[in-house]
This record gives structure tokens, sequence and C-alpha cells, in this order.
């Protein structure tokens, strides 16, 4: 009797382990073909995935008392320089590229007597917030700094620039 298998048998397990050779890579390609999706589309509830989202949206605004820039010849950000004004707060740090990119922006707005424009510098040294204000222009009426990041932490701030309308 002959033992050997034949050939379509031995063509199928030659198949067979191809098969289940490609099955990480295909594996591979379902999950990639889903995170792509997920970066470039809308999430499954149908909203843009790059809005970020604001818990104080429809609250009231996180008090402020911060100190002063020195040397601004600016007022020190409070609660009470935003009282009762359309007031736009702007998270800004002499380090941040983008901060630049906006700068020319916020010059123009602050000069629109309808907006009160205000600023946190984030996280930075005062000799270099001054240079770069300076440099670009002061857009702010009162400048208040956040050495530690704390008043960032309260606006819930997820990074800079970043602006909240009050």
């Amino acid at each position: 009797m002959n033992t050997q298998p034949s050939e379509p048998m031995k063509a199928r397990k030659g198949f067979g382990r191809y098969v289940f050779a490609l099955l990480p890579l295909a594996f591979f390609a379902v999950i990639a073909g889903t995170a792509a999706k997920m970066l470039y589309e809308q999430d499954v509830n149908g909203r843009d995935i790059s809005v970020i989202p604001s818990a104080l949206i429809g609250t009231k605004a996180p008090a402020l008392a911060l100190t002063a820039l020195e040397g601004s010849e600016r007022p020190a950000l409070t609660t009470a320089v935003m009282a009762g004004k359309l007031t736009l707060v702007n998270v800004f740090a002499s380090w941040c590229v983008p901060c630049r990119e906006e700068h020319p922006m916020l010059l123009e707005l602050s000069r629109d007597p309808r907006i009160t424009l205000v600023g946190i510098n984030y996280k930075d040294r005062n000799d270099n917030a001054l240079r770069f204000l300076g440099e670009l222009g002061n857009p702010f009426q009162a400048i208040g700094i956040d050495p530690n990041g704390k008043a960032a932490i309260d606006w819930g701030v997820y990074g800079i620039p970043e602006s909240y309308l009050v």
C-alpha cells in the first residue's frame, strides 16, 4: 500500500501554510485601516474628532488673580479687569511657535473697542515674555503670569496658544 500523500493533497497542505502565514498581515491591515479611519474621519457618533470639547462651555469663568508681568506696564490679570466686558483670554508663551503665528491676529483684535483682550503668560520667564511682546507688539490690556500652570489647569487649557471668549 502506498503511504505517500497524493499530489493534490500536498498542494492543499502547501496552500494552507501560506494562508496561515498571511493571517498576521491581514490582521494588521484591518487594525491599520480602522486606526486610519478614526484619525482622518469622524468618530462613530458623527462628531468631528479634531474639535476638542471644553467642559467650561455654559459655566462661569474661573476666577483670576494673577500677578502682573513685571515690566510690561499692564495691570495684573484679575477677574475685576474682565467684569462686565466681552473678554478674550489668551494663553501664550514666548517659547510657543504657534503663539508667534497667531500674534498678528491678536494685535488686530486688540484694536476692536468691543473686545477686551487679556493674556495669561504660561510657564514662561519674565524677560522672555517681555522680549516676545516687545518684538511683536503687546495686544493685551492686562497680563497675568502663570509660572506653574495652575490657572491654565483651572481654565481647562489643553495646549497653547488657547483662547477663551468670556
